[in-house]
């Protein structure tokens, strides 16, 4: 672990010499792919020869190659047949979506990235015992299925879980055949059964679906929280969505105190950690991912100017563009991040190309979001569960606005107040919302409406995406996603 701790501290010196070398080792690695002669690879000596040959393409720009490996073609975009494919819709598109996992990407990237958080922690607090018990993990709620005689297909945690090495199964509950039940509330139901016996001393997963889990294993032990049940527990490692919305509700089931600590990982790669205290994560840079960053001023151009590690700036929201050991070239994966340093590069994630609102040029971001809700909840008291915003439009007898469509964990004192906070704060930390809500001329003052209690679990499982893999839209730009909740809350 001291060598591997001097490899990521070297990030802080080293980042465009270490990003420059897992560019011209994935190109080599796949200069006999199909995309590789196509390309053609092999003659590439710049990054800026790379950029202008190959595209910058999200999923529907890939898909063609994605359509051959799902085939069990091989080496098109990354030496071999691709055996195992990560089933996920992502957070806005209603189509699955099939992201290649190659074995590098599980063994470079994504077991990497595991091990990577836990020696951070550590460095963090030496004087953790979270290695003498287990870690409580949930994954996703879908089962691994088979493509063909060859390849498999399912959530990446399930990927994960079932490949995972052994020594994982030392440190993990529960076991295999309980963490890919397909059914949510089966599992729900054993994994309950299983880990109430067991010594956790760290959990694991996104934060609104563990919530449920806990949740429902303090009111089968009758236990009024977390330490009653686990007294060593010490640590939840998150990732998946924000997380402020979820804090104070975590440390209400941990009254004894816990450690937070959040992972960026996704289908596509595991990218960032949090190594220390604050907001922001650490990009990792050596797991065989090639970073690129498109600013959101470009993401209407059919060719965009990418930034490397070298060129980015701090306080700019930037689209991630990945080229991968899991066969993704010049990928945009859609989520937005945003620098806080530059030495190390660290990041926060600040929102989804496809997660906002521009309805009347205010440009609102998911991070913009998350903050505006934080400090309304601060003011009055509020603990949210859930929530989605959308715009209403205007039309010649109304103005528009947007509309929140939120599930309280307990409610505000009053509404107005908790929408006034929320409009303030966005107004501070959004120039273009600010200038759009001036006098009420283009917009005006958001509107807040409560959902009923699980109305956004109800939303899910009418849509069969129940489990931890699964995200709620936060932000649209459109009204399709309200207008569904809107019709079960009544």
């Amino acid at each position: 672990m001291q060598s591997r701790l001097a490899e990521i501290n070297a990030y802080a010196d080293d980042a465009p010499a270490i990003q420059s070398k897992q560019l011209f080792e994935l190109l080599y690695k796949a200069k006999d792919t199909s995309i590789g002669i196509e390309h053609d690879f092999k003659t590439i000596t710049t990054y800026q020869q790379f950029a202008s040959r190959v595209p910058v393409v999200d999923y529907v720009g890939f898909k063609p190659y994605i359509d051959r490996m799902l085939r069990a073609e091989k080496d098109v975009c990354w030496p071999g047949i691709v055996r195992w494919f990560a089933k996920s819709s992502g957070t806005t598109d209603a189509k699955s979506k099939f992201i290649p996992v190659t074995n590098d990407a599980l063994q470079y990237c994504h077991y990497r990235g595991g091990k990577d958080s836990i020696l951070a922690y550590l460095v963090q607090h030496p004087d953790s015992k979270i290695l003498k018990g287990k870690g409580l993990t949930l994954g996703g709620s879908k089962q691994v299925s088979q493509i063909n005689e060859s390849q498999q297909c399912g959530d990446l945690s399930a990927i994960l879980i079932g490949n995972a090495p052994k020594y994982a199964d030392l440190i993990r509950t529960p076991q295999k055949e309980i963490a890919l039940l397909a059914d949510w509330e089966e599992k729900l139901e054993k994994m309950t059964e299983v880990v109430v016996e067991e010594n956790i001393t760290s959990i694991v997963g996104v934060p609104s679906w563990m919530l449920i889990l806990l949740k429902h294993i303090l009111s089968v032990t009758g236990k009024s929280n977390l330490q009653e049940l686990w007294p060593n527990l010490e640590l939840f490692m998150h990732g998946g969505i924000n997380f402020l919305p979820y804090r104070e509700q975590y440390r209400e089931l941990c009254p004894g105190g816990i450690n937070f600590m959040e992972m960026y990982n996704a289908s596509e790669g595991y990218f960032a950690i949090q190594t220390e205290e604050g907001e922001d994560m650490r990009l990792m840079l050596d797991y065989g991912i090639f970073y690129e960053f498109v600013p959101m001023s470009q993401l209407g151009n059919p060719f965009p100017q990418a930034k490397t590690i070298e060129d980015v700036e701090t306080g700019v929201d930037y689209a991630i563009v990945i080229s991968t050991n899991g066969g993704l070239w010049r990928y945009m994966i859609g989520d937005t991040v945003r620098f806080t340093s530059l030495s190390p590069h660290r990041i926060v994630i600040s929102g989804r190309t496809k997660q906002y609102i521009n309805a009347f040029g205010e440009e609102l971001m998911v991070n913009n979001a998350e903050r505006g809700l934080r400090a309304a909840c601060d003011a009055t008291g509020a603990v949210i569960r859930d929530y989605t915003a959308a715009p209403v439009f205007m039309d010649i007898k109304s103005q528009g606005c947007h509309e929140w469509l939120i599930e309280f964990e307990k409610m505000p004192d009053t509404l107005e107040h908790f929408t006034e906070v929320l409009d303030n704060l966005l107004r501070q930390v959004n120039s273009d919302y600010d200038a759009k809500r001036n006098k009420n001329i283009t917009l005006a003052a958001p509107c807040v409406t409560v959902a009923k209690d699980g109305l956004f679990v109800e939303w899910m499982r009418s849509r069969g995406k129940m489990g931890g893999q699964n995200k709620v839209p936060r932000l649209s730009n459109n009204r399709e996603y309200i207008e569904q909740l809107l019709q079960l809350n009544k």
